[in-house]
């Protein structure tokens, strides 16, 4: 059963450009993890992989629009799925993005029940947490040791290079 959820909106202190550049090529979320949790994880520009509960599951940038939105879709997961990522800019404001998120799963009734809004939840807590970090707080519910050490996410308040 086709299931669509739909993140709120949040304007993120940071332009389209550097947004997209930031997504667009899947080592740098690994590059995020700490590096305890990398174990079983592999990327290229293009797609991750990992081994989660004893299943390889992955996630393959299906389509990329420059500086305006990135698809993603599963490679290899238990079911298939999009994640569209949005990056909208806000009009008289170059330094500020419209943030959203779209999930499309293929969902079995069962699945959609268990599901359905702890996947909405879980879309907004990305789209919040992205928007504190480019406002230079930790999102909130964020353990600030889970993160490699030397992470600052104050200085994302500059940028999101290093």
């Amino acid at each position: 059963m086709r299931t669509e959820i739909k993140s709120k909106h949040s304007v993120v202190l940071k332009s389209p450009y550097v947004l997209y550049m930031a997504f667009v090529d899947m080592r740098n979320f690994v590059n995020l993890l700490p590096p305890d949790k990398r174990e079983g994880v592999s990327a290229d520009s293009d797609s991750l992989h990992a081994l989660v509960q004893g299943f390889n599951v992955g996630v393959r940038i299906a389509q990329r629009t420059p500086y305006s939105r990135i698809d993603f879709k599963d490679d290899g997961a238990p079911f298939q799925f999009t994640v569209s990522l949005f990056f909208d800019p806000v009009p008289n404001a170059s330094e500020q993005t419209e943030f959203y998120i779209e999930l499309v799963a293929d969902l079995n009734l069962m699945m959609k029940m268990m599901l359905g809004s702890k996947l909405k939840e879980a879309l907004d807590k990305m789209v919040d947490a992205l928007a504190d970090i480019s406002r230079g707080k930790m999102p909130e519910g964020i353990d600030p040791s889970m993160f490699p050490e030397g992470f600052d996410p104050s200085r994302f308040s500059n940028g999101f290079n290093s």
